[in-house]
């Protein structure tokens, strides 16, 4: 009787060890997701401060255009009535 207590202990143990091994896989493969995952956003946002960085803006021109869309008279109209 004590050859097969040994028998069924060691064949539990060796299902712990193989679940063991498994759950590792699954948390090995999740951490690898997400390293790639956070990789590509890196790449995204440098790509963007890039972008931004390099595209100039000019501000002056723009607000030139937005008071060419305005004429005085608009506001002249309104005060003579």
């Amino acid at each position: 009787m004590n050859k097969m207590e040994d028998f069924l202990a060691a064949t539990r143990l060796n299902e712990l060890i193989h679940k063991k091994e498994e759950d590792e896989k699954n948390k090995n493969t999740l951490l690898w997701v997400l390293a790639i995952i956070g990789a590509v956003a890196a790449i995204a946002g440098i790509a963007y401060a890039v972008y931004r960085f390099l595209t100039p803006s000019y501000p002056e021109e723009f607000e030139d255009d937005f008071d060419d869309d305005f004429d005085d008279d608009f506001f002249e109209d309104g005060e003579e009535e």
